[in-house]
């Protein structure tokens, strides 16, 4: 009876996060004269209240998360800096509380307080912090839980430009062949959320840096000895290329005779999927109305064998687009021999 007489009223949002940065930062100081038990008692109760903030923000098994204790929650959360204490502390939590922190970071990029998405203007003023969280992937314990925050923040526009126009960009040529395997596709992920999110930031990033971004990205990942990283990379690709909002930069891609010669080389690889995505970037390459004349000569001269090559070409299942676009390539090759006769 008398326990529950003097039980503790459950802490308001405000409460948790207040009692989480005093945590953080006692965690973060030098304990060397603190007691061992103390500071392992601290611990414990920081991985608590990560649980409980989590709660609120998830809701549990009993109730809904209630979006007046959200917006309360995450306002006090950026008003200070509770998200730069919790990435710094990460790698000294224990396993359990990581995902939970991880997991209430990846929320709070979403919560909007009063129609406005604060999490933004806390990382444009603290934009520092995505350089602690793309180097995460070369800590093997880190990566993953590093790789989802930063996924969550790049939904950000702002966010993905600093970015995308940062050095870090040029790492992730080297992170998605990492041997590590989830910690690769992790960084894929990541890498294809840059590229594909936020159309008119892409866009003018890849116009500014094509040259050395398409060198990068033809001789490190669609010329890879890595099957997965080959099969990725070209899917990847035609992603990019098809969008409309990149189409001078398809055009360009489209007009290069390297190109040409590294996409004819995957149609022929062994792998059916391989051979599939390889198609659809090539058939941008055939439809291309104003085909630079070494781009006609490749494709004459290749084409018995990539006439044979298509009239055994399917798709595992019956798909017409796909269908109806490898006819129009087998037309528009079959022409440029025409047209080559006309003008000789």
């Amino acid at each position: 009876m008398k326990s529950l007489l003097f039980k503790s009223k459950p802490k308001t949002p405000i409460e948790l996060v207040r009692q989480t940065r005093d945590l953080l930062i006692y965690a973060q100081r030098n304990n060397s004269d603190t007691r061992e038990s103390k500071r392992e008692e601290k611990m414990v109760e920081l991985g608590k209240t990560l649980r409980d903030l989590k709660s609120v923000l998830y809701g549990n098994g009993q109730s809904e998360p209630v979006s007046d204790a959200c917006s309360q929650l995450t306002q006090e959360f950026f008003r200070e800096d509770t998200l730069r204490l919790l990435i710094n502390m990460l790698p000294k939590l224990n396993l359990e509380a990581r995902k939970d922190a991880t997991q209430v970071v990846a929320n709070l990029q979403r919560q909007q307080v009063q129609s406005r998405l604060i999490a933004c203007d806390y990382l444009e003023a603290n934009i520092d912090l995505m350089d602690i969280l793309v180097a995460g992937y070369e800590n093997t314990d880190m990566a993953l839980h590093y790789g989802t925050m930063l996924r969550e923040c790049i939904r950000h526009q702002s966010v993905a430009r600093y970015v995308l126009e940062s050095e870090h960009v040029k790492k992730f040529f080297y992170y998605i062949q990492l041997p590590n395997f989830d910690i690769a596709a992790d960084a894929t992920a990541t890498f294809k959320e840059l590229l594909t999110r936020h159309k008119s930031t892409v866009a003018e990033f890849l116009s500014k840096n094509y040259d050395w971004f398409f060198a990068e990205y033809n001789s490190k990942l669609l010329e890879s000895s890595n099957y997965i990283t080959r099969r990725q990379a070209i899917k990847l690709l035609g992603d990019i290329l098809l969008d409309r909002s990149n189409s001078a930069v398809m055009t360009r891609y489209v007009s290069s005779r390297d190109n040409l010669r590294i996409l004819m080389n995957l149609l022929r690889e062994s792998s059916k999927s391989i051979q599939i995505e390889a198609f659809h970037v090539f058939k941008l390459f055939a439809a291309n109305k104003n085909k630079p004349s070494d781009i006609v000569s490749i494709l004459v001269a290749n084409r018995s064998k990539l006439l044979r090559l298509f009239a055994d070409f399917k798709t595992d299942k019956e798909d017409e687009q796909f269908e109806a676009d490898k006819s129009q390539v087998v037309k528009e090759i079959a022409a440029l021999e025409v047209e080559t006769k006309e003008l000789s």
